[in-house]
């Protein structure tokens, strides 16, 4: 990685929430790269500017200033749906894999950085997914009736 990033994307699927999908301050990352049709005949696409899995990011720590985390969220989905396509699928282990992600997370977070946590709670509740974080939020906002954003601040006190 020759550029630096001010904010990293480390699951940005097909980008869906950005106002500008070509951000230059955003490292957008994801594990794969997918482009095809979905069953209403839209075209999307993920197409990150970096591959790699958000439990194990190729990052030093405290490189990032600002983090969005939208993991999958997604339990009782087939693999193949376009639902699974569009949001990924949790493996069975969900708890241990969100928490590995966001531990990631929280390490290449510098010191001060802001990370925000979207969460669906179509099949799990958003207590469930910060129980198996381990970290409080500092606060969070309902976007619709089961979408959260979770912000978090690295603190020096919460290292």
């Amino acid at each position: 990685m020759t550029k630096e990033y001010p904010i990293l994307d480390p699951c940005c699927g097909g980008r869906m929430f950005y106002f500008n999908k070509a951000n230059p301050a955003v490292l957008f990352c994801d594990n794969r790269h997918y482009n095809d049709e979905l069953c209403d005949g839209r075209k999307f696409e993920v197409n990150p500017d970096m591959t790699c899995d958000f439990t194990a990011l190729p990052f030093p720590d405290c490189t990032f200033w600002h983090i969005v985390f939208d993991p999958p969220h997604l339990l009782k989905v087939g693999k193949t749906s376009w639902m699974a396509k569009k949001y990924g699928k949790l493996p069975k282990e969900w708890g241990s894999f969100l928490r590995d992600g966001f531990n990631e997370c929280w390490r290449v977070l510098k010191l001060n950085g802001t990370l925000n946590f979207k969460w669906n709670e179509n099949d799990i509740a958003v207590r469930d997914i910060v129980n198996a974080i381990g970290r409080e939020p500092l606060y969070g906002q309902k976007t619709n009736p089961k979408t959260h954003w979770l912000t978090y601040v690295k603190l020096e006190n919460t290292q």
